[in-house]
């Protein structure tokens, strides 16, 4: 089994844009080792040339990218290896697992077609015919916990969990001795991401893999790593075992990726966000808050009695089953729950995107009707704020013209400069004036859902429905998001569901949380009641697979 070693390790990206050529330096003098059969964490947030790093074992990095030092695999260096020899490499002695397996997966191949192609282009030898090959691929499955009749499905035909454990078993195809994961448990939720970092943990015990991991999750990391390297501007600047790394962070940037992923439990992080006080702390002259700003306010929403049936090739679905909820004003709703359990159907009926097979949705007390005036008035008032900022802004339109777009439709009364400048100063976005020319491409992660979230505002809406807001981005972006949110409620008295699979995110800002399992809600209720004291079989079960600060097991 090889070692691996990074010597002196410099990675830059010569770039060319509207100022002439420029250099990127990604990483900058690593030396690190990585043992046979050790497993490694590397955490950081976007940028800091953790991934940049990783894939350099394999050269795959893009073609302006210029390395310098040493990389070696064994014997072998890979920054001078022939084509030949990193051919041989790849795959067969190491392998790499992608974030976002639905990207990575050839939508128009089965899955057990995708598998054996590795096994046909580089285990000729040991895999000569397509039985053989067969055979492998249904050991693999069952080896990432799959029945060997998911090989005939497509990879729209499983879930988030199924296609990321497709991936491993593609990167175990050809008995590689390191496996390099890269963000393999993003936007999964909590049993499904427990599922797959049993599936590598195991694979590193059993199996004696050296593992690399990557993402900007500490308890991800040491949930699977035994050693913990925290990189910040291509250099490393804490390492250390993984338990020393989480209970004990010594540099400040370690310090400040474990806080922004809080235990549940523990009571210093709960509404404990940067740049966030809390309203009920008193203020600097000694005075209480209103008792206002402490509660919530009247019914804004309601659902009663909702369901929604689809129709499938199999019969009937039922992805919302008789749902009963309130939303108050000034109130955020943590509405929790697996992939599939109906959050999502869920809020989009309460939108009005979705017809409801029976029930009714009410704002302030009215019935939702079903012409264009009616539900165009009413969404000008509850607002949608989407998971990924760059699937929810015109890449070509500025700024400006994104928060601008909601007035113009909704013809609103007033100067649309001001409008647009109070909209973005609400989003934390200011001076408001240096963004109005610039594209979303030129923004960061949080500025772009900032802006988002400021076209959303611009409307002067009563309540939010905001779809896992903060799921792609970096550990200190979230915190402000989620500071941000907390904000609103408090100055505007601005209501909110949040839909996460993120229980994390829940002890941190709601005040009420919601689970629903297969179209049902099973537990509904404060968030220390829900969170510290949970009835429900499936709120434990949920709870079970995520850190704690009181050590509860929750089984």
């Amino acid at each position: 089994m090889p070692r691996l070693e990074f010597v002196g390790v410099r990675i830059a990206y010569n770039t060319v844009g509207q100022e002439g050529r420029g250099r990127i330096q990604a990483v900058d003098g690593v030396s690190l080792v990585l043992e046979p059969g050790e497993s490694l964490g590397l955490a950081g947030e976007s940028g800091c040339g953790k991934s940049t790093l990783a894939l350099s074992v394999l050269r795959l990095l893009p073609a302006n990218a210029t390395v310098e030092g040493r990389i070696l695999l064994g014997d072998d260096d890979i920054t001078t290896a022939t084509w030949g020899r990193l051919r041989a490499v790849r795959w067969t002695e190491a392998a790499v697992v992608f974030q976002g397996a639905m990207h990575s997966l050839n939508p128009v191949q089965r899955v057990g077609s995708q598998i054996a192609e590795a096994l046909r282009i580089h285990s000729t030898a040991t895999y000569p015919d397509a039985a053989a090959r067969q055979a492998r691929v249904a050991d693999l499955l069952e080896l990432v916990d799959l029945e060997p009749s998911k090989s005939v499905s497509y990879p729209h035909e499983l879930s988030g969990g199924q296609k990321q454990r497709i991936m491993i078993a593609m990167a175990l195809a050809c008995d590689p001795e390191l496996i390099i994961a890269d963000e393999p448990t993003t936007a999964l939720d909590v049993i499904v991401q427990a599922q797959v970092l049993t599936v590598l943990t195991d694979l590193v015990r059993e199996r004696s893999l050296s593992l690399i991991m990557i993402s900007h999750d500490l308890t991800v990391l040491a949930a699977t790593c035994a050693r913990i390297c925290v990189m910040q501007g291509g250099k490393i600047v804490e390492e250390g075992p993984s338990a020393r790394v989480m209970a004990h962070p010594e540099h400040p940037h370690t310090k400040a990726l474990a806080a922004a992923f809080p235990m549940i439990g523990d009571l210093s992080s709960r509404k404990r966000l940067p740049g966030y006080t809390a309203p009920d702390a008193p203020d600097q002259t000694g005075a209480e808050p209103s008792r206002a700003q402490r509660e919530p306010g009247d019914v804004v929403l309601e659902v009663r009695d909702l369901g929604v049936t689809f129709a499938s090739r199999t019969g009937r679905i039922r992805a919302v089953d008789g749902v009963d909820l309130s939303f108050r004003q000034g109130e955020i709703v943590a509405l929790v729950g697996q992939s599939g359990s109906g959050k999502t159907t869920l809020a989009r009926t309460i939108l009005g995107l979705e017809q409801p097979t029976r029930g009714s949705v009410l704002y302030r007390g009215k019935p939702l009707g079903t012409s264009r005036k009616v539900l165009k008035a009413y969404r000008r008032q509850v607002q949608f704020v989407l998971q990924d900022p760059n699937a929810s802004l015109n890449p070509k339109h500025s700024v400006y013209e994104a928060v601008a777009e909601g007035p113009r439709i909704h013809g609103l009364p007033g100067d649309e400069r001001e409008i647009v400048r109070n909209a973005l100063r609400q989003a934390e976005l200011t001076p408001a004036e240096s963004y109005f020319t610039a594209i979303p491409q030129e923004l960061s992660g949080g500025q772009r859902q900032r802006v988002v979230i400021a076209g959303a505002l611009a409307l002067d809406p009563g309540f939010l429905v905001a779809d896992e807001p903060v799921a792609s981005l970096d550990a200190s972006v979230r915190g402000e998001i989620l500071a941000l949110l907390l904000r609103l409620k408090d100055e505007l008295g601005l209501g909110a569901l949040v839909i996460t699979h993120d229980l994390g995110l829940a002890w941190n800002i709601a005040d009420r949380v919601v689970v629903m399992h297969q179209g049902r809600i099973v537990e509904e209720g404060t968030v220390e009641e829900v969170l510290l004291n949970p009835q429900h079989d499936y709120t434990k079960k949920l709870l079970s697979v995520v850190p704690s600060a009181i050590g509860a097991s929750h089984d």
